[in-house]
């Protein structure tokens, strides 16, 4: 039995959710799986229909997650059959209590403190415990070893994705009604926040309208940035060009990915905040279109630079503009996306489980 501890599962919604939600089921193809997770509105109806155990854990966030460790390790103690305990976040393994193999993932941002400060101290105190970690990127890898944590734990698995759904003809004609005939098409399927950069975006397609006068751009996602976004966007008068989504089927969202050109999200480091991998990319590529990512973060363990996409400095209106215009130019992201979606299926979650496997 492997036994699943985390803080993010569905049905909320999110990258980290789908990770833990993905990794789950594709081990509960090979042997029993136990998760214990946290409350969420609606987990009565999603919890039903699996075919794995799911104990919910509610309450005060403080409370929940020293009541969580206490059910977590009276479970452990009962069940003998238990081969790891498999952690989302260190914070969700920090109290458990186990001579069992435990496993913990890192995305970055988690980690991300300074070196000697308190954070980083009490982050390198609770992966002593931990037998493995596995970094969602190369990146990822780099920035533990930075920060003090034990090389020789770490391995680089990358969060996997599952095919993708036929699209039905109803959806695509609604997808293309959005699009409104005009190209070239960019899109962007993330949350606004300063680190996935939309603002440098828009600066670029101010000037990219001269050359392309059809040029569109559409952004799905909500945020803290939304307003800020949709204020620049004004000013620069770009409203014809840029449409703005949120709370769309998920259909929907796949098929204007879809019926688009070029994904872009040149992520830059904000404070603390930096894209780990970055699932989007992939998702995109699954869908034949190429993606343009920045330098700064896991990225370019998602994108084959100037073969599935382009890794340019996020920091740089410059590279950013010169990126667009050159997967643009000629079509290129034709042959890009090819690659793209050929390059998907190493990343599905088939193949991701069995990485895991190999360490469990």
């Amino acid at each position: 039995m492997y036994l699943i501890v985390t803080r993010s599962f569905p049905p909320e919604i999110g990258g980290m959710q789908n990770l833990m939600w993905g990794l789950t089921y594709s081990l509960a193809k090979y042997d029993l799986v136990k998760v214990f997770a946290d409350h969420h509105d609606n987990y009565k109806e999603h919890d039903k229909n699996v075919s794995f155990s799911i104990d919910r854990v509610g309450g005060i966030k403080l409370l929940r997650k020293h009541r969580k460790a206490y059910l977590i390790n009276e479970f452990i103690k009962n069940n003998k059959k238990i081969k790891c305990v498999i952690a989302d976040h260190w914070k969700s393994i920090e109290l458990v209590k186990t001579s069992k193999k435990k496993i913990c993932l890192i995305h970055s941002k988690e980690i991300n403190f300074k070196k000697g400060s308190f954070s980083n101290r009490r982050i390198i105190k609770a992966f002593k415990n931990i037998d493995q970690i596995v970094a969602n990127s190369q990146f990822t890898k780099n920035l533990a070893i930075e920060k003090g944590l034990d090389e020789n734990k770490i391995v680089v698995i990358n969060p996997g994705v599952f095919p993708t759904k036929e699209f039905d003809k109803l959806t695509v004609k609604e997808a293309e009604k959005i699009l409104k005939d005009k190209s070239p098409r960019l899109i962007t399927v993330s949350r606004f926040d300063k680190r996935k950069n939309h603002e440098k975006i828009i600066m670029a397609l101010r000037n990219l309208k001269q050359i392309y006068p059809k040029i569109t751009y559409t952004c799905i996602g909500y945020g803290d940035e939304e307003e800020n976004i949709k204020s620049l966007v004004k000013e620069l008068k770009l409203d014809e060009q840029v449409t703005f989504l949120k709370n769309i089927p998920q259909d929907l969202k796949n098929a204007l990915v879809y019926k688009s050109n070029v994904f872009v999200m040149p992520s830059i480091i904000h404070k603390t905040s930096v894209e780990g991998f970055g699932i989007a990319y992939v998702e995109a590529a699954q869908l034949g279109v190429p993606s343009i990512g920045g330098k700064d973060g896991g990225a370019s363990d998602a994108i084959k630079h100037n073969e599935t996409g382009i890794i340019c400095d996020g920091n740089s209106l410059e590279d950013i503009y010169s990126s667009i215009d050159l997967i643009i130019k000629n079509n290129s992201y034709l042959e890009m996306g090819k690659k793209a979606k050929e390059y998907s299926s190493k990343f599905d979650w088939g193949n991701i489980v069995k990485e895991y496997l190999r360490i469990l």
